[in-house]
């Protein structure tokens, strides 16, 4: 088994090889490439997306109430499939 020593003493001389070599400016000029595409992306964030699809949970469970007391409110006031004004049909959004 090698003593802890000799193991430490390579991982030091392996860090300062590739301190001292290309590789190091080449990680930092890809780093910098990729931010760059990220950013003319447009990309958001998990955290951003999280956000907007509990918001739109939240906005559908809404639409949802009203829709009901729509029809609760058409009841009471008599009004059939027939009487009552064309509501627009939309497609809900398929979970994501």
């Amino acid at each position: 088994m090698l003593n802890k020593n000799v193991i430490d003493e390579i991982n030091s001389k392996v860090s300062e090889i590739l301190q001292q070599s290309p590789a190091k400016d080449i990680e930092k000029n890809v780093k910098v490439l990729l931010s760059g595409v990220f950013t003319q992306l447009d990309l958001v964030t998990r955290d951003e997306f999280d956000i907007q699809q509990e918001v739109l949970q939240q906005t559908r469970e809404k639409s949802m109430i009203l829709e009901g007391k729509v029809a609760k409110l058409e009841d009471q006031l008599g009004l059939t499939g027939s009487q009552a004004p064309a509501a627009e049909v939309t497609e809900q959004p398929k979970e994501i």
